[in-house]
């Protein structure tokens, strides 16, 4: 059994007492910005994981370090598990298109951030009908669907953002956005 010394204990509460002080501070930040009419709000529900997650993602000119991780991780390669750095600029790209759109509703998300091998596997698996340098393994791609949005509606509004690349896969229940250059297919 471990002998705790006096020194490992006040290390120890030292590391508690920041921690609940850091803590404090990002919830009373959360809050604030929550309230802040200058904040950007996102929410997503994962059509694979069943996973759902609603937060504040920037406010103002800034981004919000610890709700990009959580989208980093809430956007994982669902088949691998792998986590990857997704562009905020995806985020904003959403943003502006719920806001286009009038909509709050959650994001379906179908496919957020690939790893290589993933990307392969569904290359060789689907027959070409996924790309050979996918932008979703650089974290700047989705595909998405909106509930009481039709994917035609969706579609056109991105496009007309000309924030990126929008691709409509009627067959497949989505659309891809990505931060890559505009055009759309």
């Amino acid at each position: 059994m471990e002998q705790i010394t006096r020194r490992s204990f006040l290390r120890s509460a030292a590391r508690l007492a920041v921690g609940g002080v850091a803590l404090s501070f990002a919830a009373h930040v959360g809050a604030h910005a929550a309230a802040s009419p200058a904040s950007r709000r996102l929410a997503f529900s994962h059509t694979h994981t069943g996973e759902r997650i609603s937060l504040v993602y920037a406010v103002g000119d800034h981004y919000v370090p610890a709700a990009l991780a959580a989208l980093n991780r809430f956007l994982r390669d669902h088949y691998s598990g792998a986590v990857g750095l997704i562009d905020p600029l995806l985020f904003d790209q959403l943003h502006h298109l719920q806001r286009e759109l009038g909509r709050a509703d959650p994001f379906h998300v179908i496919s957020g951030y690939r790893c290589a091998a993933t990307n392969h596997r569904l290359r060789t698996a689907r027959g070409g009908g996924v790309a050979r340098r996918s932008l979703h393994m650089d974290g700047k791609a989705i595909d998405v669907r909106l509930p009481g949005v039709s994917l035609a509606e969706l579609r056109d509004a991105a496009v007309q953002l000309k924030l990126g690349g929008v691709g409509h896969y009627p067959g497949g229940q989505f659309v891809h956005l990505d931060t890559g250059r505009v055009r759309h297919w």
